[in-house]
């Protein structure tokens, strides 16, 4: 898997975006080949930055008893 910025271009009445040809050798994809994009218009962060950035509608510790309770191992 690999990271790359591209720009969008409009392709009709659509957006289409191109792959860089030395990712298309690296990755070897073939014309009508199913792949998987992940897409963002922000920044993506790492290691430290992204902790904090999920908000929760239940307490943690509702959370983890329900997780607890859902994966119970019998330990």
């Amino acid at each position: 898997m690999m990271e790359i910025k591209t720009r969008t271009k409009k392709w009709g009445n659509s957006i289409g975006v191109l792959i860089p040809k030395e990712v298309v050798k690296e990755e070897k994809i073939k014309p009508d080949q199913e792949i998987t994009l992940m897409i963002s218009t922000k920044p993506i962060t790492k290691g430290r930055d992204i902790f904090g950035i999920m908000k929760f509608n239940k307490p943690t510790e509702q959370l983890m008893r329900e997780v607890d309770k859902e994966f119970d191992f019998g330990f």
